[in-house]
């Protein structure tokens, strides 16, 4: 009876794993849709659009790129749940939805860490902080100086986002000092209100301070990346300033729906990992300002834990409630 048993358990396994191989054999068997929580023309739209067109590509299909802005995220996240778990809707998501929601809004509706499955991340991009191009702080240091000399007059530190303003928050624990810290809606005003002496530093994506950097109307203190940018030779690391454990990227990932078959997502995976690391793919997130992200599937579920975790203790040092 025993043996019996044993013998149709495996057979099950088999018939498991045939259905499994047949079912990513066949996907998609449809136009895949892609998610973007941003709105058309921005740099993730961009990335969603490169990526999914030439993934659709390499599947024998089309892609149809979807804009859901709003609510951080929450919108296009609750859209790719609303529907089946069998890959062919995919959310482009970034550090946002991912590991910064679930810091900075109370009662979120979705758990990025058991409703989303990651499969590739695509690109990361190190941050720059920022100062007017006539600011007398040169250096990183300077900011750390002036701050220590000057308890009570705490300089600016512009934000446009949770996760840059945890970042900030970030830095002012490490160094031990105190910001003023203001957050827009958006670059732009950040960089018109340094040009404008209007505020002190500000933190922005390399990729949109870059003409503006290169045009001497604002000065580079430092990029958060491991290593210098190579469009931007001159202008250190917060490492090779005194913090060697600060390290921060805005990063974009392709995800699908916890519950997606495993053969459909090594599928996808191998088939965004390969596009990814071709010469098109780095030439792309170059021209774009950014680097490949070297993560996909595990590796990149275990960045993204750490990433939600480092978030939680800045937020919980800081005193940062969710809202």
């Amino acid at each position: 009876m025993r043996k019996t048993s044993l013998l149709s358990v495996a057979a099950g396994l088999l018939a498991l794993c045939a259905t499994g191989a047949a079912m990513a054999q066949d996907f998609p068997t449809k136009p895949l849709r892609i998610l973007v929580p941003f709105t058309a023309g921005s740099g993730s739209d961009t990335t969603a659009r490169f990526f999914g067109d030439r993934l659709a590509k390499q599947l024998g299909q089309t892609a149809v790129v979807e804009n859901k802005p709003g609510a951080s995220g929450i919108i296009s996240v609750q859209a790719l749940l609303a529907q089946p778990a069998d890959g062919h809707t995919i959310l482009l998501a970034s550090n946002s939805p991912i590991s910064v929601n679930p810091v900075s809004i109370k009662n979120l509706p979705y758990n990025p860490m058991t409703d989303l499955t990651p499969l590739a991340g695509l690109s990361r991009n190190m941050n720059v902080w920022v100062v007017s191009g006539n600011s007398k702080l040169n250096h990183l240091k300077d900011v750390v100086e002036f701050s220590k000399h000057n308890p009570n007059k705490p300089l600016s530190l512009a934000n446009y986002s949770a996760g840059y303003r945890l970042s900030g928050e970030w830095f002012s624990n490490m160094a031990g000092i105190k910001f003023n810290h203001i957050t827009y809606k958006g670059g732009a005003q950040i960089f018109t209100d340094l040009m404008g002496d209007q505020l002190d530093v500000g933190i922005a994506d390399l990729g949109g301070a870059a003409a503006l950097i290169k045009g001497g109307k604002l000065k580079a203190l430092a990029v958060s990346g491991e290593k210098r940018h190579p469009d931007f030779p001159n202008v250190p690391t917060f490492i090779e300033s005194g913090f060697p454990d600060f390290v921060n990227y805005s990063w974009t990932s392709f995800y699908v729906k916890a519950g997606t078959p495993e053969a459909i997502k090594k599928k996808l995976t191998e088939t965004l990992v390969k596009i990814r690391d071709a010469r098109e793919g780095a030439d792309y997130n170059r021209a774009s300002g950014a680097d490949s992200m070297p993560y996909f599937g595990e590796s990149m579920q275990k960045f993204q834990q750490d990433e939600l975790e480092r978030f939680a203790r800045i937020a919980k040092l800081a005193g940062i409630q969710p809202e």
